[in-house]
């Protein structure tokens, strides 16, 4: 059997002042069901993606509550948290609920609500992902945990400060046009070198935002599939999981779960690396897409710079990545998964705003914490 996605939608990203949790998580699924051009009574059961509803606006049992809002009881609805591969998790969920043939029609979403609070009041919540015993307690913070890591590769490998900034630059290129994104603007090296120190060596612009929004998408059995136009196939899907604390890891400078989970996707979709049309790569810190690119095999181990060099991860290069402008355009934590999801479903299509062409193959990758979950997916057409 097979799984395929017909429906995808994505919010606005940002600082949602006048909306609250349920009129984004509500907006998200509304947008993906009528991209798919169904009733959402046809829906049959529901997966949510977040992180921590209860820390940043006081909101527990969310499947109970977007299920509700979009007027869908008494269907079984999940909530999945994975902290920022939250919705990476939901969307697998889904996927694995139709492959067990209790489902047909499924939908999956991902929402989050973080401007409520301050800003330190986020941070905190947001190391809720890292170990609290060990990390959290003692002043760690998550841009702390992945500046080491940025020390430690650069050390190794000899990235210059400069070439980090390449995937800042990179990114806000690649999201100008992206209507859902929290910032349209260009930047420069100049511009990544004089923003503010936030954990040496990583500055303002290396940093993903605090961001409101939510995504959805539709997924449906083979057999269902046939009906609808252009449906986008699940050909893999791998998760993996390794130490919570960072200092437990053997090595500073790879995430294993990605190396894993993408092993999984891989041999399930029956593809290899050189194989993936586009990408979207979980980018909260520069650091962080430069590992994924060697963590997934688009670069050999200590040369994930060279894609930035040769503007192989631009798009017209051979891997385009991020092609929405990933993370830095907004990272809603508990949404992120599924808005990875819908940028590749629209560039499979032929509909996404900075079209690669002939794009069949596209791979996500979502991370939770400071590698402790990973989850890859590999979506393609016919």
């Amino acid at each position: 059997m097979r799984v395929a996605i017909v429906g995808a939608g994505c919010t606005k990203l940002g600082e949602h002042w006048m909306k609250s949790l349920r009129d984004l998580s509500t907006e998200a699924g509304a947008l993906a069901l009528k991209d798919a051009g169904i009733d959402g009574k046809k829906i049959q059961s529901l997966y949510i993606g977040n992180m921590s509803a209860g820390r940043f606006i006081g909101q527990e049992h969310l499947g109970a509550l977007a299920v509700d809002q979009a007027g869908l009881n008494p269907i079984p609805a999940t909530r999945c948290e994975s902290a920022c591969a939250s919705g990476a998790l939901a969307f697998r969920k889904a996927y694995l609920s139709i492959l067990s043939g209790e489902y047909d029609i499924v939908m999956a979403g991902g929402a989050e609500k973080m401007t409520d609070i301050k800003g330190s009041g986020a941070i905190a919540t947001l190391m809720g992902a890292g170990d609290q015993e060990w990390e959290s307690s003692v002043g760690l913070t998550f841009v702390g945990l992945y500046a080491i890591m940025a020390k430690a590769y650069m050390e190794k490998y000899k990235l210059t400060r400069k070439e980090l900034s390449l995937v800042p630059v990179k990114n806000h290129k690649h999201g100008l046009n992206n209507p859902y994104a929290q910032f349209n603007y260009e930047i420069t090296t100049d511009d990544v070198l004089r923003s503010p120190i936030i954990a040496d060596p990583l500055r303002l612009l290396d940093c993903s935002p605090i961001t409101d929004g939510a995504a959805a998408v539709v997924l449906v059995s083979e057999r269902i599939a046939k009906k609808f136009k252009n449906p986008i196939w699940i050909l893999g899907s791998g998760q993996a999981s390794d130490t919570l604390a960072l200092h437990n890891r053997k090595s500073l400078t790879e995430i294993p779960a990605t190396k894993i989970a993408a092993r999984k996707a891989y041999e399930q979709a029956k593809v290899k690396p050189k194989d993936i049309d586009i990408a979207e790569v979980h980018d909260c810190f520069s650091i962080a897409e430069i590992l994924a690119y060697e963590d997934l095999g688009f670069s050999e181990r200590g040369k994930g710079k060279e894609l930035l060099l040769k503007k192989d991860a631009m798009i017209g290069g051979r891997i385009p990545v991020n092609t929405d402008g990933g993370l830095k355009m907004g990272h809603p934590v508990g949404a992120t998964g599924i808005k990875q999801i819908v940028e590749v479903v629209k560039q499979l299509r032929g509909e996404a705003s900075n079209q690669v062409r002939n794009a069949r193959v596209g791979l996500t990758h979502n991370i939770g914490g400071s590698g402790a979950s990973c989850l890859v997916h590999i979506l393609g057409r016919e």
